[in-house]
C-alpha cells in the first residue's frame, strides 16, 4: 500500500515534540484543537485523543485493545506475522479515529516489543505505509519519564523519594522521584526486562497446586535477579514509603481487591489499597487454576494467563519497596505525552 500520512489532518512527530512554531491551541473555526498519544506496548495499543483544559486537558476519545504484540518473542526474537496483523487492525482502527478528530499534533510510541524484535524497525515501516502512524521506538528511559510524568499527581502526598512503577508487557520500569517541586525530579530509574508477557512466556506453566506454586516462585526469583541492582542503590530506612502504579496489571488486581463486577476507571484510578490486600489478591491469583481466574469478571480469559506475572512482579516491587499502601493509576505514558506536547504549545 501507498504512503497514507499525506491525507492525515495532523502533524505527527517522529520524535520528540517541536520546539518552534507550536500550533495554536485552537483551530481557525474557533473550536479547541484536539491532541492525540497512541501508546504500543508488548501487549496493549492504547489511543487517547484530548483537548486542552485548564493546566491540564478533558478526553475526547479513547481506543484500548489487547493485541499481544510481544506474543512468541521471548523465543523467536521477531515479531510473528500473527501478531503483526492483530496489531495492525488495531492501528487502522487508531488512525481511523485519528482522522476524524481534529488533531493538532500527535504523538504514537512504541516500546519494548518493538526494541526488542530483529523485525521491529521492518514493522514500523509497515505500520507508517498501511496507516499513516509514525510510530517512534522510545528507549526505557523515557517510557519510564513519560509514565511518571502521566500519573504522578495520584500519589499521596508526602515528604521523602517516592516509587512509581509501571508493569508492561515486555518489561517493567521503576523510577524514584522526588516530589518536592511541581514536576517530579527522577532521582533514579531501572528497566527490568519483564514483563507479564516476557516473564509468561519464560517460565512455561505447570499443571496442579504444587505446580503453580513452584511456577510463581521461579517467576518471583526471576524478577528479584533482575531488580537486584535497583535494590542496592535505594535508600534505606525511609520512615513512610510512598508506591504508585500504572499499568493493566494492577489497575486488575485493584478491580479483583475491589470485587468488581465489571472494569470502573472512577472507581480504580487514584485508589489507594493496602499493600498487604494485595498481596493477598495476588497470591490467590497466582494459586488458582486458569479457569477459576478467567471466571472472575474483571479478570477473564484474555488476561488469566498473563495476570500469574503480573501478580508476580508486584509482590517483588512490595519485597523491595515495603510501603503500607499502593497508590493506582489508570493513566500513565499515554497523559504523559499529552502534558508534553500541549505544553510545548503554549
Amino acid at each position: 500500500m501507498g504512503d497514507a500520512s499525506a491525507n492525515l489532518p495532523y502533524r505527527q512527530e517522529a520524535d520528540a515534540p517541536a520546539r518552534s512554531a507550536p500550533p495554536s491551541p485552537r483551530s481557525r473555526a474557533g473550536f479547541a484543537r484536539h491532541y492525540a498519544a497512541l501508546d504500543l506496548g508488548t501487549n496493549n495499543c492504547r489511543l487517547l485523543i484530548a483537548r486542552p483544559q485548564g493546566d491540564g486537558f478533558a478526553v475526547v476519545d479513547a481506543f484500548s485493545r489487547i493485541v499481544r504484540l510481544g506474543e512468541g518473542l521471548a523465543g523467536s526474537g521477531r515479531l510473528s506475522d500473527a501478531a503483526i496483523d492483530r496489531t495492525l487492525a488495531a492501528l487502522r482502527v487508531c488512525a481511523d479515529k485519528l482522522k476524524r478528530r481534529n488533531v493538532a499534533l500527535a504523538r504514537s510510541v512504541a516500546t519494548e516489543a518493538c526494541r526488542r524484535a530483529a523485525n521491529g524497525a521492518e514493522f514500523i515501516a509497515r505500520v507508517h505505509a498501511e496507516t499513516g502512524i509514525h510510530l517512534h521506538i522510545i528507549s526505557a528511559e523515557e517510557e519510564a519519564r513519560l509514565a511518571v510524568l502521566g500519573c504522578h499527581v495520584l500519589l499521596e502526598p508526602g515528604e521523602g523519594p517516592a516509587l512509581v512503577f509501571d508493569i508492561g508487557g515486555g518489561s517493567t520500569e521503576l523510577v524514584l522521584i522526588d516530589t518536592t517541586s511541581t514536576v517530579p525530579t527522577v532521582l533514579d530509574w531501572h528497566s527490568a526486562p519483564w514483563g507479564v508477557v516476557s516473564l509468561t512466556e519464560s517460565i512455561p506453566a505447570q499443571d496442579g497446586a504444587t505446580g503453580r506454586a513452584a511456577t510463581y516462585e521461579r517467576m518471583r526469583a526471576l524478577v528479584r535477579e533482575s531488580f537486584a541492582p535497583f535494590a542496592q542503590r535505594l535508600p534505606a530506612g525511609a520512615d513512610r514509603r510512598r508506591l504508585l502504579g500504572t499499568s493493566g496489571t494492577v489497575t486488575t488486581l485493584a478491580s479483583v481487591h475491589l470485587g468488581l463486577d465489571r472494569y470502573d476507571r472512577a472507581a480504580v484510578d487514584g485508589l489507594i489499597a493496602p499493600a498487604e490486600a494485595m498481596r493477598e489478591v495476588s497470591n490467590s491469583l497466582a494459586h488458582m487454576s486458569p479457569t477459576d481466574r478467567a471466571a472472575l469478571p474483571c479478570i477473564g480469559r484474555e488476561r488469566a494467563d498473563l495476570v500469574v506475572a503480573g501478580c508476580a512482579i508486584l509482590e517483588t516491587i512490595l519485597d523491595l519497596w515495603p510501603a503500607e499502601r499502593i497508590g493506582v493509576a489508570d493513566r500513565g505514558i499515554r497523559e504523559g505525552i499529552l502534558r508534553r506536547l500541549m505544553a510545548a504549545a503554549r
